[in-house]
């Protein structure tokens, strides 16, 4: 129950802790290794990297209690230094291993680089690769773990050939987790010709294609329209004892999505329904580029769940993306609300699109709510709409000051025109006193001359 708990809050780490803490306070309970890690993790996604220190502490139990920290526990800690590219920190918490007394072998080491390469880390990744070869030496492994980063994690094609020759000039030998990298990365860049090469070289060299392989040149063949050529490769692979998984069929719905070829990415899905295959995000995330309509959308969505198939975080960073171009906001704020209600949590990237739709649109009050809600909760704004949001912030402090200055103007310019129109009526009474005739009659009494009263 605690693990399920701290997966629903997992987008708030001060509420997560403090569930986390009072759980541990009770009598009846004591934090498992997996509820550890799951904490562990949360306190480090969000830079909380002292806090998970001290629980990994903790975990050590003291004298009297058993350690519960393993690898597994450190290896959540690089992961998440990686992630903040963090490299220095990510590599003295992996020599740590020995502050711990666990084995530091070869399978640590690819740890530590895949690490680093699956968060872009990958040119570092190569450098302390090539740094400690005298304690790891390089293997395949190795330099499959390279390749693979900058085939899909950078996906730079000419520095995965640089890191294909220079396996070839070492003497490391090329298998087929090698072939698979590469030949993604070119079918990606929708490069044919030389998946098609690479996969005739496969052959000659008599390497045996795995899925990934074919999955690669499917995809490939698929972004070029060769539909047979597709089709009798999925018989090549049935024929050979591998049959098409749901990155295979994932492989031809995205391209023929992106083809507008919508009618034959349907027959696929529901071939793989037939086949027994659980479509995943992935799946629909295809179809969802391609909608014109929030309808369709939310249609698409409720069938999405029908089918035990969860939208995550991206899924819903995505429509909010698309309702936000189509100036639907009442469709975007329902989609936030979603989140929250279905647990999948508010995290920085869903913040940082969904500010940026309201910013882009005009609607900056409601941008400006968001972004302080957004820092209330200690993500990190993104740094160009952070300072478009300061200059808005501070243009609009200008203009009220200066429509308050000139309201105040205002108010006494009516002050003195009123004390002006007072004076000068008083003074147009008396001028007109002076030029008005005298209408008292003179009285004469006793030698004397009175005007009537």
């Amino acid at each position: 129950m605690v693990v399920e708990v701290l997966s629903r809050v997992r987008h708030d780490w001060e509420v997560a802790y403090t569930f986390f803490l009072w759980a541990g306070k009770r009598p009846d309970y004591a934090p498992s290794l997996r509820e550890y890690h799951s904490m562990i993790s949360i306190l480090a996604k969000m830079r909380k990297f002292d806090t998970a220190w001290a629980l990994i502490d903790e975990m050590r139990g003291g004298r009297a209690g058993p350690c519960l920290v393993t690898p597994q526990t450190l290896l959540i800690m690089i992961r998440r230094y990686c992630a903040m590219h963090d490299v220095g920190r990510a590599i003295n918490t992996f020599y740590a291993y020995k502050k711990f007394k666990f084995d530091v072998g070869i399978e640590e080491f690819h740890s530590l680089l895949s690490a680093l390469c699956r968060y872009k880390n990958v040119q570092d990744a190569e450098h302390l690769m090539f740094c400690n070869k005298g304690v790891f030496p390089l293997n395949t492994k190795s330099f499959n773990i390279i390749l693979n980063g900058w085939c899909n994690a950078i996906r730079s094609p000419r520095e995965a050939e640089r890191v294909w020759r220079e396996m070839s000039k070492r003497g490391v030998s090329h298998d087929v987790v090698s072939y698979a990298s590469i030949m993604s990365c070119y079918s990606k860049g929708s490069n044919l010709n030389k998946v098609l090469k690479l996969f005739s070289q496969m052959k000659s060299m008599r390497i045996e294609p795995d899925r990934k392989v074919y999955n690669a040149v499917i995809h490939a063949l698929a972004k070029a329209r060769h539909v047979k050529e597709v089709i009798n490769l999925l018989k090549v692979m049935e024929e050979n004892g591998i049959g098409p998984n749901v990155v295979t069929y994932n492989s031809l719905i995205k391209p023929l999505c992106k083809a507008r070829k919508v009618d034959e990415a349907r027959q696929l899905f529901d071939e793989m329904l037939q086949k027994g295959l659980s479509p995943t995000t992935q799946t629909y995330h295809a179809f969802f580029r391609i909608l014109r309509n929030g309808e369709d959308a939310f249609e698409l969505l409720k069938k999405m769940r029908k089918l035990g198939c969860q939208p995550t975080n991206d899924t819903y960073i995505m429509l909010i993306r698309k309702f936000s171009r189509w100036c639907q906001f009442d469709n975007v704020f329902k989609l936030w609300n979603e989140m929250i209600e279905k647990g999948v949590g508010t995290d920085r990237s869903s913040y940082i699109v969904l500010i940026h739709g309201l910013f882009l649109n005009g609607r900056l009050d409601d941008a400006y709510k968001y972004y302080m809600e957004m820092k209330e909760k200690q993500f990190l704004p993104e740094p160009k709409i952070d300072q478009m949001l300061q200059d808005w912030v501070s243009g609009k402090q200008y203009a009220d000051r200066v429509m308050a200055d000139l309201k105040n103007n205002q108010l006494l310019d009516k002050k003195l025109n009123n004390q002006i129109r007072v004076q000068s009526k008083k003074h147009d009474q008396e001028k007109d006193f002076l030029k008005q005739p005298e209408t008292r009659r003179v009285v004469r009494e006793r030698g004397f001359s009175f005007q009537e009263q």
